[in-house]
């Protein structure tokens, strides 16, 4: 009689050197191993795992957009510096607000009425900000979960036409090659836009 498979829990790491070191004339199973058969359970085991190192990198990048958005840098051009005075005291360039010389006054044109400052400006850059924010962190789930899917059923079938093994270090494996490329596709992108 075959013996029942029954799914390791999560995480179910072992000690990766049952795998690689000394299997010569050993059965594909190795004692202490955990293995996974149900595509299911790769999907699950690597969405967990794609879940753990995708999200904080997410998070971090979203919070970055978060910041920048929230707290944008100083609009003063770089032309515009502060001067110093014969005190030694730091001083805006002033300009007049009415013309300099009743010669001028007559060549002085109304000038265009400016732009009122927008009601609770402040409040909906914030707002912006978390919406951004939110929106790291949905795409990363969704990137997790299909990413999670392609990769595990696709792995379990390539294992199943070699027949062999699924570790439960191969979730974890995919994983992080998701994360890393997933961050290194990111980034660029990212601060260009920010």
């Amino acid at each position: 009689m075959g013996s029942v498979y029954q799914t390791p829990g999560w995480p179910s790491l072992y000690n990766p050197g049952l795998e690689i070191l000394n299997i010569e004339h050993s059965e594909p199973t190795q004692p202490g191993g955990a293995y996974l058969q149900h595509p299911s359970d790769v999907f699950r085991f690597t969405l967990y795992w794609t879940l753990i190192f995708n999200t904080p990198l997410s998070f971090i990048c979203g919070a970055y957009a978060f910041w920048n958005y929230s707290f944008p840098p100083s609009t003063r051009p770089a032309g515009q510096s502060l001067s110093t005075n014969s005190y030694g005291k730091s001083t805006y360039h002033l300009v007049p607000l009415t013309p300099a010389s009743p010669v001028t006054l007559n060549n002085w044109e109304a000038p265009a009425p400016s732009k009122l400052p927008r009601i609770n400006e402040r409040r909906s850059r914030v707002a912006f900000a978390v919406i951004v924010l939110l929106a790291f962190l949905v795409f990363s789930l969704a990137g997790s979960v299909v990413a999670s899917a392609v990769l595990g059923f696709a792995v379990t079938g390539l294992y199943r036409a070699g027949h062999f093994n699924i570790s439960t270090w191969i979730p974890f494996l995919l994983a992080v090659l998701q994360a890393v490329i997933g961050l290194l596709s990111i980034w660029p992108s990212i601060i260009a836009i920010v």
